[in-house]
């Protein structure tokens, strides 16, 4: 590469990074979990997980420089194509959860944009908007499969505003008891240092998915390590900066929350509703009415919108031009007249569909279906993440074959742990993530039926991705039968 190309230094990377990471979501939901306690949990996973994961991803990039930049290519290259294919499936399969998840985020924002509250999520029962949900999802389903990529240029856009409406929402709300007479901290005990001290519990650790969940992504970040002025310096300059403002703003926007609502007391809506909940209040306090609501729940609905249409896409165009062909099937990859892979396109749409209407038939409200489904997504997700760091513990296996740039540990022993340590710990946050965030004793049948949909869903993603190389082979035998007649 040109030196005149390596133009980006440390703080640009991490801007870009820190756009690519953060959200206000990210607060709230862990907020709605943990409570205050929450605070000292940012701090751990900031210093334990997130700060080694993002330097790893750093080196793998900076390896594998000449690679198509996928996880999957990262396998290939320190393993087989065959566990190369695997992490291309678990990459666009664990998007199925998220894309099922996707218009219930739409229907809130409308709801707070048009009904300007969360009576929504509290009134209409699960099925009903599962079957609007469904309708939604086969509309942009529709909309991607003719190509038409006018809503991923949307989400830039819509990207930039959520990244703005998040760092708003901490300085309104941080500043509001001194800046306007009617703010209350709704927290009692907030100067107390017990109040931010999480108890160690069972209950404690079936919520660190949420927060692996949250620090993720950081695989985005690796197209940029050898864009930078001298790598091995400016890169993790660049991610120990980052890893500050996430932790900044993590530990900030869960203060602000705790002000606006009492961590002794979180109400049961919060992970729906929350966002919105908190605009409202800083618009009363600052005497704006819903301005804060309103623009929150456009530039979400047009965030959820593209997210939907880009997820559609991406993942599976991803596991398709990553996974060698001996493993997926062709009719898989066959493309429309408009480019589009038709077959995956179905796929996607089988699965999800079947993702969204099944829950409702076991969870009553549209409240506890939008909860169970966004823990599902912190239990799901990070699995894509395990091969990253089955990859970086491969490559320092083998560290003497390789070249790097930048290297997050230059000792092969020291880097195999880490790596080990990165990969144990998210599957113990998905394993533990597993058990249903409600209480048994006053809903057993539900407990039971979320505990089982959160097993069987993974369980389902493996056999299905374990089903495709066969019809692949078979499919690779019967083309080349007649040739070898």
């Amino acid at each position: 590469m040109a030196d005149n190309e390596k133009q980006l230094r440390w703080f640009n990377v991490a801007l870009i990074a820190f756009v690519a990471v953060w959200g206000l979501g990210n607060v709230v939901n862990n907020y709605a979990q943990q409570g205050l306690t929450v605070i000292t949990s940012w701090i751990l996973i900031m210093l334990l997980y997130f700060v080694p994961y993002a330097l790893i991803v750093g080196q793998l990039g900076s390896t594998f420089k000449d690679a198509a930049g996928g996880v999957s290519s990262w396998v290939k290259q320190t393993s087989t194509k065959r566990l190369a294919y695997y992490a291309a499936w678990t990459y666009w399969v664990v998007h199925v959860p998220y894309l099922a998840q996707k218009p219930q985020g739409i229907l809130i924002a409308l709801s707070w944009l048009f009904k300007g509250n969360g009576s929504f999520v509290n009134t209409a029962s699960a099925m009903t908007v599962s079957l609007i949900c469904l309708a939604l999802f086969l509309v942009f389903l529709w909309v991607a499969a003719r190509g038409l990529t006018t809503l991923n240029r949307i989400g830039s856009m819509a990207g930039t505003a959520m990244f703005i409406m998040s760092i708003l929402f901490i300085i309104l709300a941080v500043s509001a008891p001194l800046m306007t007479k009617s703010a209350v901290i709704a927290t009692p005990d907030m100067g107390k240092i017990s109040t931010y001290l999480p108890k160690l519990n069972f209950n404690y650790f079936t919520t660190i998915s949420m927060l692996v969940f949250a620090v993720g992504g950081a695989e985005k970040i690796s197209p940029y390590v050898n864009k930078t002025k001298n790598a091995a310096r400016e890169f993790p300059l660049g991610m120990l900066v980052l890893a500050g403002m996430v932790a900044l703003c993590a530990i900030l926007g869960s203060f602000a929350m705790g002000m606006l609502f009492n961590g002794h007391h979180i109400p049961q809506d919060l992970m729906a509703n929350g966002a919105y909940e908190a605009f409202a209040k800083l618009g009363g306090y600052y005497h704006v009415g819903r301005l804060f609501v309103i623009l929150y729940a456009i530039a979400n609905t047009l965030a959820q919108i593209s997210a939907l249409a880009f997820s559609i896409d991406a993942p599976l165009k991803i596991m398709l031009g990553d996974a060698d062909k001996e493993f997926i099937p062709r009719k898989l990859a066959k493309l429309n007249k408009h480019g589009t892979p038709i077959n995956g396109y179905y796929l996607t749409g089988i699965l999800v569909s079947i993702l969204i209407v099944v829950p409702a038939l076991g969870i009553g409200s549209m409240n506890e279906l939008y909860k169970w489904l966004l823990n599902l997504n912190s239990v799901v997700m990070p699995l894509r993440y395990l091969w990253v760091f089955f990859a970086y513990f491969m490559l320092n296996r083998h560290l003497e074959r390789y070249k790097s740039e930048y290297m997050f540990v230059k000792n092969k022993t020291v880097g195999t742990i880490v790596g080990a340590w990165c990969f144990a710990f998210t599957a113990f946050a998905c394993i533990l993530g597993m058990v249903p965030k409600i209480d048994m004793a006053a809903n057993p049948s539900s407990w039971w039926f979320q505990f089982a949909l959160n097993i069987i869903t993974p369980i389902i993603f493996v056999i299905l991705g374990l089903i495709l190389p066969l019809i692949a082979r078979h499919g690779n035998k019967k083309q080349s039968g007649p040739q070898r007649g």
